[in-house]
């Protein structure tokens, strides 16, 4: 009988024993298949969120020049370019229309936003509103499910016509139909004329109105500066250059001569994107520590049951070495148990984990997300490589004790 075959039949002499003891392999194992599967969900989301923008764009963003005092709080920039309330005021129209005549652009538009009361009839919500120029629906991907997008001259002549995010239409309106319906926004009264389909509760737009920038600017806010400006590029793979050329006519426009005193930041989707994955990947390396720490647990487990078995077949392991059995076959017996047991329980895990992770891929659909269901083949490896690491790991300290026990006394045991 092989070592495998005489592995076998001791774990199922005690069925129970054994799924007890794999347990914490499947709950860790299946903890470090979800994070990966999850992950792997995640980054779809994200992707196809920037696809919305463009993923060709760069971002221009106004910000409070780092001081002494404010460097650290304020190194990435703050949104709006607000700081302990100061805003800053010089991003200007005339800077989007310098940066369009760059070689690479195609296409900029700039970005305010403010906070109001919206009412239909009765119903009244408060929520942001994001005043852009009509030049973002050549750029932005988000269709509506319904109506049309304001034009360049509703744009240029302050029109006050309204597209909402799909959530709050529904809020409003019910089950009215919100097309050509006037809603009132703080003292002001829009004319609804197109409605977007839903983008799920992480893109943040369902519950937004959208308005024209100059509408915006002029009748609601009082400002003639903009907070972010959004850029399309014709070639992504120059977008470092452009940005380089972008914060060179900036500095000229904005008379700034210190590098380190910009009110403003560029940033490309690429330099997006590493920075959410340095965020994510801190998160995914915390979360695979949690469950190391399952598996750690497991895997002494798995060593506290071997030792029992250990003491409970002496009698065996001495007549085992008493007929010619040597150190080395009793070591790979014991050993190969813990391996089984670790290696069965990481097929469990496996298939445990990606269940879990299809199950949140199926809870992320429901609520509009872009979610993308897969199971990295890095992490099936390593879950298989885990999970033989600890049978090895955790069964050689209780494997060699058996294998040097003294035949005699081992015999004399019971």
């Amino acid at each position: 009988m092989s070592i495998i075959q005489q592995s076998l039949k001791a774990l199922r002499a005690n069925k129970g024993r054994t799924i007890l003891t794999m347990l914490g392999i499947v709950i860790g194992i299946g903890t470090v298949v979800l994070v990966l599967t999850a992950g792997a969900g995640f980054r779809s989301l994200i992707n196809s969120q920037v696809a919305t923008l463009g993923s060709n764009t760069l971002f221009v963003q106004t910000r409070v020049p780092p001081t002494t005092k404010n460097r650290a709080a304020n190194a990435n920039g703050t949104p709006g370019g607000a700081f302990n309330g100061i805003t800053i005021t010089s991003f200007k129209q005339r800077d989007l229309d310098d940066i369009k005549k760059l070689q690479n652009v195609v296409g900029a538009y700039g970005i305010v936003t403010g906070q109001a009361v919206a009412s239909y009839r009765s119903n009244k919500e408060t929520s942001i509103y994001y005043g852009a120029s009509a030049e973002r629906f050549n750029i932005d991907k988000t269709k509506l499910s319904e109506g049309r997008f304001y034009t360049e001259s509703e744009d240029s002549s302050g029109s006050q016509v309204l597209i909402l995010g799909n959530n709050i239409a529904k809020k409003l309106f019910r089950q009215d139909d919100p097309l050509g319906k006037i809603v009132k926004i703080g003292t002001l009264n829009f004319q609804v004329i197109g409605v977007y389909e839903a983008q799920g509760a992480l893109s943040g737009t369902d519950d937004l109105l959208f308005i024209p920038l100059i509408t915006a600017q002029k009748k609601l806010l009082g400002i003639d500066y903009i907070s972010v400006g959004i850029v399309a590029l014709s070639d992504i793979n120059a977008g470092d250059s452009t940005a380089d050329q972008i914060k060179i006519l900036l500095r000229q426009n904005h008379s700034i001569t210190n590098p380190n005193k910009d009110d403003f930041t560029v940033q490309t989707q690429a330099q997006a994107l590493d920075t959410f994955n340095t965020i994510f990947s801190g998160i995914t390396y915390l979360l695979m520590a949690i469950a190391t720490i399952s598996l750690i647990v497991g895997g002494v487990g798995i060593m506290n049951i071997m030792y029992v078995v250990v003491t409970e077949r002496t009698a065996e392991i001495g007549l085992k070495k008493a007929i010619g059995a040597k150190e080395s076959d009793i070591l790979k017996e014991f050993l190969m148990e813990a391996v089984l047991v670790t290696v069965f329980g990481g097929i469990v895990g496996i298939a445990f984990g990606a269940f879990l992770g299809f199950v949140v891929s199926l809870i992320a659909k429901s609520a509009n997300l872009d979610w993308t269901f897969s199971v990295p083949i890095s992490g099936i490896i390593l879950a298989f490589g885990v999970s033989a690491a600890i049978g090895i790991f955790f069964g050689v300290f209780p494997a060699r004790t058996a294998s040097k026990l003294d035949p005699i006394e081992a015999l004399r045991y019971e």
